[in-house]
């Protein structure tokens, strides 16, 4: 009789570790689920001229989702488009469509487009033009026009910056106003920051801008007698604009989805879009494609 009872007791104990083990399995599942929940990272790269918006998206959405982490870094459109290519960040934000970049393999991204930007040529405040033809504007930057009196200015040597390489900012520019001739050598500036605080800082120069970058402290011009306004750009009036795009490789993860969506949701696109100097994907009359050709909607 002890011995089978003391049999018994073994099986007994056995029995409850089984139960106490298989406890303590989902526990910890449950915890390492719960943890991978909350702590979220997603990087985004790319284009300055959408970095303030999509700062101050994922500043609002961080908030409003404890754990989750949003890192939201410059580099041009270039550096974001071939970073998420080679799936080192999971988004890349980019000022032109990803055909229209060198080297980068276009099918196998999507596109989230997220807003629009308009983009403007800006003066230092010392020069005293207020309107350029477009025929003017592209003179200055193919190094035809060298001094504003030239253009109805003043006698005083034009300073020319432009964007480096990659630049989105700079290849929508040069799309819209070059039309294919040729830039003149000058100074390049790798962000929209840098290019503001040089032109508002030294006397005849002009560069351009995103509007979300325009300030008090320079002028930007108007081109043919239409001002660079939200309004002339949804109607494609103004024609120095493109679309602010987050492109993801491939179908994007559950995470970075949700951030995505909230990108398109009225509590981005119907205030802080606006705020901050960008137009609204929603706003727009017109659409225009990788080749830049532009239709009605």
């Amino acid at each position: 009789m002890k011995k089978r009872s003391f049999f018994s007791t073994i099986v007994a104990v056995a029995a409850v570790g089984v139960l106490l083990a298989g406890c303590g399995s989902s526990s910890s599942s449950k915890s390492k689920k719960s943890s991978a929940d909350s702590n979220v990272k997603i990087t985004a790269v790319g284009s300055t001229a959408l970095q303030p918006l999509v700062e101050q998206a994922a500043s609002n959405y961080q908030k409003a989702n404890k754990g989750v982490n949003i890192s939201v870094q410059g580099g041009g459109s270039g550096t974001g488009l071939s970073q998420v290519q080679t799936g080192a960040v999971q988004i890349g934000n980019s000022d032109i469509f990803a055909e229209q970049q060198d080297g980068i393999k276009a099918k196998e991204l999507v596109d989230h487009q997220v807003a629009v930007v308009g983009m403007t040529p800006v003066v230092n405040k010392d020069v005293n033009v207020s309107n350029l033809t477009m025929a003017q504007l592209k003179g200055i930057f193919t190094g035809k026009y060298t001094n504003w009196k030239q253009v109805g200015g003043k006698n005083e040597k034009i300073t020319v910056v432009n964007r480096a390489q990659g630049s989105g900012t700079r290849a929508t520019f040069e799309s819209a106003v070059l039309e294919g001739a040729k830039a003149v050598k000058a100074q390049e500036q790798d962000s929209n920051g840098t290019v503001q605080k040089i032109v508002s800082s030294t006397p005849g120069t002009i560069s351009y801008l995103a509007f979300s970058y325009v300030n008090s402290k320079l002028k930007a011009l108007s081109v043919n007698n239409v001002k660079p306004t939200d309004a002339n750009v949804t109607t494609n009036k103004w024609k120095i604009w493109s679309y602010e795009h987050m492109y993801t490789k491939g179908q994007p993860n559950k995470a970075t989805k949700k951030f995505l969506n909230y990108m398109d949701s009225s509590k981005v696109q119907d205030s802080l879009v606006q705020k901050l100097g960008y137009i609204s994907i929603h706003d727009m009359k017109v659409t225009k494609n990788a080749s830049n050709a532009v239709s009605e909607k």
